[in-house]
Protein backbone atom coordinates (compact mmCIF):
# COMPACT_ATOMS: atom_id res chain seq x y z
CA UNK A 1 0.00 0.00 0.00
CA UNK A 2 1.30 3.47 -0.89
CA UNK A 3 2.59 5.12 2.29
CA UNK A 4 2.21 8.75 1.28
CA UNK A 5 0.75 11.34 3.65
CA UNK A 6 0.80 15.11 4.12
CA UNK A 7 4.04 14.64 6.11
CA UNK A 8 5.88 12.96 3.24
CA UNK A 9 9.01 14.91 2.23
CA UNK A 10 8.87 16.88 -1.00
CA UNK A 11 11.60 17.43 -3.56
CA UNK A 12 11.85 19.59 -6.65
CA UNK A 13 14.57 18.91 -9.20
CA UNK A 14 16.01 21.12 -11.91
CA UNK A 15 17.63 18.44 -14.06
CA UNK A 16 20.48 18.36 -16.56
CA UNK A 17 21.28 15.28 -18.63
CA UNK A 18 25.01 16.02 -18.25
CA UNK A 19 25.55 17.92 -14.98
CA UNK A 20 28.93 19.44 -14.16
CA UNK A 21 30.35 21.57 -11.37
CA UNK A 22 29.40 24.64 -13.42
CA UNK A 23 25.88 23.40 -14.27
CA UNK A 24 24.71 21.19 -11.42
CA UNK A 25 21.44 19.42 -10.84
CA UNK A 26 19.55 21.34 -8.18
CA UNK A 27 17.35 19.69 -5.58
CA UNK A 28 15.01 21.69 -3.36
CA UNK A 29 13.85 19.60 -0.40
CA UNK A 30 10.85 20.73 1.58
CA UNK A 31 7.64 19.85 3.38
CA UNK A 32 3.97 20.70 3.35
CA UNK A 33 2.16 22.19 6.34
CA UNK A 34 -1.45 22.88 5.45
CA UNK A 35 -1.10 25.04 2.33
CA UNK A 36 2.40 26.28 3.18
CA UNK A 37 5.47 24.80 1.46
CA UNK A 38 8.65 25.26 3.49
CA UNK A 39 12.06 24.75 1.92
CA UNK A 40 14.33 22.72 4.19
CA UNK A 41 17.49 22.74 2.10
CA UNK A 42 18.88 23.29 -1.38
CA UNK A 43 21.28 20.62 -2.63
CA UNK A 44 23.53 20.92 -5.70
CA UNK A 45 24.62 17.69 -7.41
CA UNK A 46 27.47 17.93 -9.95
CA UNK A 47 26.89 14.44 -11.37
CA UNK A 48 24.12 11.98 -12.12
CA UNK A 49 25.57 9.59 -9.53
CA UNK A 50 25.35 12.26 -6.82
CA UNK A 51 21.80 13.09 -7.91
CA UNK A 52 20.86 9.45 -7.56
CA UNK A 53 22.52 9.20 -4.15
CA UNK A 54 20.66 12.27 -2.90
CA UNK A 55 17.33 10.77 -3.95
CA UNK A 56 18.24 7.45 -2.33
CA UNK A 57 19.01 9.19 0.97
CA UNK A 58 15.34 9.79 1.80
CA UNK A 59 13.09 6.75 2.16
CA UNK A 60 9.93 8.32 0.77
CA UNK A 61 9.16 11.48 -1.18
CA UNK A 62 6.89 13.12 -3.68
CA UNK A 63 9.03 14.84 -6.28
CA UNK A 64 8.58 17.21 -9.19
CA UNK A 65 11.22 16.62 -11.86
CA UNK A 66 11.90 18.98 -14.75
CA UNK A 67 12.31 16.35 -17.46
CA UNK A 68 9.87 14.50 -19.73
CA UNK A 69 8.73 11.03 -18.69
CA UNK A 70 7.39 9.94 -22.08
CA UNK A 71 7.47 10.40 -25.85
CA UNK A 72 4.72 11.38 -28.30
CA UNK A 73 2.68 8.34 -29.31
CA UNK A 74 2.84 9.41 -32.97
CA UNK A 75 6.65 9.37 -32.84
CA UNK A 76 6.85 6.00 -31.10
CA UNK A 77 4.41 4.31 -33.48
CA UNK A 78 6.07 5.80 -36.58
CA UNK A 79 9.49 4.55 -35.46
CA UNK A 80 8.09 1.11 -34.63
CA UNK A 81 9.28 1.29 -31.03
CA UNK A 82 7.52 -0.52 -28.15
CA UNK A 83 4.16 1.03 -27.26
CA UNK A 84 4.17 -0.16 -23.65
CA UNK A 85 5.94 2.39 -21.42
CA UNK A 86 8.34 0.13 -19.48
CA UNK A 87 9.39 -1.62 -22.69
CA UNK A 88 9.77 1.72 -24.45
CA UNK A 89 12.00 3.11 -21.70
CA UNK A 90 14.13 -0.05 -21.74
CA UNK A 91 14.53 0.29 -25.52
CA UNK A 92 15.22 4.03 -25.31
CA UNK A 93 17.79 3.69 -22.51
CA UNK A 94 19.72 1.13 -24.58
CA UNK A 95 20.18 3.61 -27.44
CA UNK A 96 23.10 6.02 -27.65
CA UNK A 97 22.39 9.72 -27.87
CA UNK A 98 23.64 9.63 -31.46
CA UNK A 99 21.12 6.87 -32.22
CA UNK A 100 18.34 8.98 -30.70
CA UNK A 101 19.37 12.08 -32.63
CA UNK A 102 19.52 10.17 -35.92
CA UNK A 103 16.13 8.52 -35.37
CA UNK A 104 14.42 11.76 -34.45
CA UNK A 105 16.10 13.73 -37.25
CA UNK A 106 14.90 11.13 -39.74
CA UNK A 107 11.37 11.42 -38.37
CA UNK A 108 11.50 15.21 -38.74
CA UNK A 109 12.80 15.06 -42.33
CA UNK A 110 9.72 13.08 -43.34
CA UNK A 111 7.35 15.66 -41.82
CA UNK A 112 5.96 18.82 -43.45
CA UNK A 113 7.41 22.26 -42.77
CA UNK A 114 5.81 23.74 -39.67
CA UNK A 115 5.11 20.33 -38.18
CA UNK A 116 8.51 18.70 -37.95
CA UNK A 117 8.22 17.72 -34.27
CA UNK A 118 5.58 15.46 -32.77
CA UNK A 119 4.00 16.74 -29.55
CA UNK A 120 2.50 15.07 -26.52
CA UNK A 121 -1.01 16.03 -25.46
CA UNK A 122 0.40 17.82 -22.39
CA UNK A 123 2.61 20.18 -24.42
CA UNK A 124 -0.27 22.46 -25.39
CA UNK A 125 -1.68 23.27 -21.93
CA UNK A 126 1.80 23.29 -20.36
CA UNK A 127 3.49 25.34 -23.08
CA UNK A 128 6.39 22.89 -22.98
CA UNK A 129 8.94 21.87 -25.60
CA UNK A 130 8.33 18.56 -27.40
CA UNK A 131 9.99 15.71 -25.53
CA UNK A 132 11.68 14.54 -28.74
CA UNK A 133 13.69 17.77 -29.03
CA UNK A 134 17.43 17.07 -28.88
CA UNK A 135 18.72 20.69 -28.86
CA UNK A 136 17.73 23.98 -27.20
CA UNK A 137 16.78 22.43 -24.80
CA UNK A 138 17.89 18.77 -25.22
CA UNK A 139 14.87 17.36 -23.42
CA UNK A 140 15.13 14.06 -25.31
CA UNK A 141 18.48 13.48 -23.63
CA UNK A 142 17.05 14.56 -20.26
CA UNK A 143 14.49 11.77 -20.61
CA UNK A 144 17.27 9.38 -21.66
CA UNK A 145 19.30 10.14 -18.52
CA UNK A 146 16.59 10.99 -16.03
CA UNK A 147 13.88 8.36 -16.27
CA UNK A 148 16.31 5.41 -15.86
CA UNK A 149 17.83 7.25 -12.88
CA UNK A 150 14.40 7.63 -11.28
CA UNK A 151 13.60 3.99 -11.93
CA UNK A 152 16.91 2.99 -10.33
CA UNK A 153 15.89 4.67 -7.06
CA UNK A 154 12.54 2.88 -7.05
CA UNK A 155 10.37 5.81 -8.10
CA UNK A 156 6.86 5.26 -9.39
CA UNK A 157 5.10 7.27 -12.07
CA UNK A 158 1.41 8.11 -11.53
CA UNK A 159 -0.46 8.59 -14.78
CA UNK A 160 1.90 6.16 -16.46
CA UNK A 161 1.84 3.24 -14.05
CA UNK A 162 -1.29 1.81 -12.40
CA UNK A 163 -1.84 2.68 -8.75
CA UNK A 164 -0.95 -0.88 -7.75
CA UNK A 165 2.61 -0.16 -8.94
CA UNK A 166 3.08 3.04 -6.96
CA UNK A 167 5.87 3.10 -4.39
CA UNK A 168 6.63 5.48 -1.48
CA UNK A 169 8.81 7.46 -3.89
CA UNK A 170 6.49 9.26 -6.29
CA UNK A 171 7.85 11.03 -9.37
CA UNK A 172 5.71 13.69 -11.04
CA UNK A 173 6.78 15.38 -14.26
CA UNK A 174 7.10 19.10 -13.55
CA UNK A 175 7.74 22.13 -15.72
CA UNK A 176 8.93 25.27 -13.90
CA UNK A 177 8.20 27.53 -16.87
CA UNK A 178 4.48 26.83 -16.50
CA UNK A 179 4.36 28.17 -12.94
CA UNK A 180 6.84 30.99 -13.62
CA UNK A 181 4.74 32.31 -16.52
CA UNK A 182 1.67 32.38 -14.30
CA UNK A 183 3.62 34.68 -11.95
CA UNK A 184 5.38 37.09 -14.35
CA UNK A 185 4.00 36.33 -17.80
CA UNK A 186 6.53 35.88 -20.58
CA UNK A 187 9.19 37.93 -18.76
CA UNK A 188 12.55 36.12 -18.84
CA UNK A 189 13.98 35.41 -15.39
CA UNK A 190 17.18 33.46 -16.08
CA UNK A 191 20.02 32.86 -18.50
CA UNK A 192 23.11 30.65 -18.64
CA UNK A 193 24.75 33.40 -20.74
CA UNK A 194 26.60 35.75 -18.37
CA UNK A 195 26.05 38.70 -20.72
CA UNK A 196 22.27 38.20 -20.39
CA UNK A 197 22.19 37.94 -16.60
CA UNK A 198 20.62 41.35 -16.26
CA UNK A 199 19.04 43.41 -13.51
CA UNK A 200 15.68 42.90 -15.22
CA UNK A 201 15.99 39.14 -14.89
CA UNK A 202 17.03 39.51 -11.25
CA UNK A 203 13.88 41.57 -10.66
CA UNK A 204 11.78 38.90 -12.38
CA UNK A 205 13.16 36.21 -10.05
CA UNK A 206 12.29 38.41 -7.07
CA UNK A 207 8.79 38.95 -8.46
CA UNK A 208 8.22 35.21 -8.91
CA UNK A 209 9.27 34.55 -5.33
CA UNK A 210 7.01 37.35 -4.08
CA UNK A 211 4.00 35.82 -5.85
CA UNK A 212 4.80 32.36 -4.49
CA UNK A 213 5.29 33.67 -0.96
CA UNK A 214 1.98 35.54 -1.08
CA UNK A 215 -0.03 32.38 -1.78
CA UNK A 216 -1.91 34.32 -4.46
CA UNK A 217 -0.87 32.03 -7.31
CA UNK A 218 -2.42 29.37 -9.53
CA UNK A 219 -1.53 26.61 -7.06
CA UNK A 220 -3.06 28.33 -4.01
CA UNK A 221 0.04 27.38 -2.04
CA UNK A 222 2.31 29.69 -0.06
CA UNK A 223 6.08 29.34 -0.23
CA UNK A 224 8.09 29.86 2.95
CA UNK A 225 11.80 30.72 2.65
CA UNK A 226 14.45 31.90 5.08
CA UNK A 227 16.18 35.18 4.29
CA UNK A 228 19.33 33.26 3.34
CA UNK A 229 17.40 30.96 1.01
CA UNK A 230 15.64 33.87 -0.67
CA UNK A 231 18.98 35.60 -1.26
CA UNK A 232 20.60 32.44 -2.63
CA UNK A 233 17.72 31.76 -5.02
CA UNK A 234 17.47 35.31 -6.34
CA UNK A 235 21.24 35.62 -6.79
CA UNK A 236 21.42 32.42 -8.88
CA UNK A 237 21.29 34.12 -12.27
CA UNK A 238 21.06 30.79 -14.13
CA UNK A 239 17.73 30.26 -12.39
CA UNK A 240 18.49 26.65 -11.46
CA UNK A 241 17.71 27.06 -7.76
CA UNK A 242 14.47 28.89 -8.53
CA UNK A 243 13.48 26.22 -11.06
CA UNK A 244 14.02 23.55 -8.39
CA UNK A 245 11.74 25.49 -6.03
CA UNK A 246 9.10 25.89 -8.76
CA UNK A 247 9.21 22.11 -9.27
CA UNK A 248 8.92 21.67 -5.49
CA UNK A 249 5.76 23.77 -5.50
CA UNK A 250 4.27 21.69 -8.30
CA UNK A 251 5.07 18.48 -6.39
CA UNK A 252 3.41 19.99 -3.32
CA UNK A 253 0.26 20.67 -5.36
CA UNK A 254 0.23 17.01 -6.42
CA UNK A 255 0.60 15.93 -2.79
CA UNK A 256 -2.28 18.21 -1.74
CA UNK A 257 -4.47 16.58 -4.39
CA UNK A 258 -3.50 13.11 -3.20
CA UNK A 259 -4.17 13.68 0.50
CA UNK A 260 -7.44 15.43 -0.42
CA UNK A 261 -8.61 12.24 -2.12
CA UNK A 262 -8.12 13.20 -5.77
CA UNK A 263 -7.00 10.28 -7.94
CA UNK A 264 -3.54 10.14 -9.50
CA UNK A 265 -2.08 13.16 -7.66
CA UNK A 266 -4.35 15.51 -9.57
CA UNK A 267 -3.35 14.31 -13.05
CA UNK A 268 -6.16 13.96 -15.62
CA UNK A 269 -7.86 10.58 -15.87
CA UNK A 270 -7.27 10.60 -19.63
CA UNK A 271 -3.45 10.61 -19.55
CA UNK A 272 -1.89 8.52 -22.31
CA UNK A 273 0.44 6.22 -20.32
CA UNK A 274 2.96 6.26 -23.16
CA UNK A 275 3.26 10.06 -23.07
CA UNK A 276 2.75 11.04 -19.42
CA UNK A 277 1.53 14.42 -18.20
CA UNK A 278 3.00 17.55 -16.58
CA UNK A 279 1.58 18.05 -13.09
CA UNK A 280 -0.65 21.18 -12.74
CA UNK A 281 -1.02 21.51 -16.56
Amino acid sequence: MLAISADTPLVGCDFSSAPTKRKQNQLAWGRLQGHVVSVDRLVACPSLAETEAALQHCGSWVGGFDLPFGLPRTLVETLGWPTQWEALINHYAALSRADIRDAFAGFCRARPVGGKFAHRATDGPAGSSPSMKWVNPPVAFMLHAGVPLLRSVGASFPGIQAAAQWTPRVALEAYPGLLARSCVGATSYKSDDVSKQTAARLLARKDIITVLESGDNRLNLRLRLSHAQRDAITQDAKGDALDAVLCLMQAAWGLVQHVSGAPCFGLPSTVDPLEGWIVTA
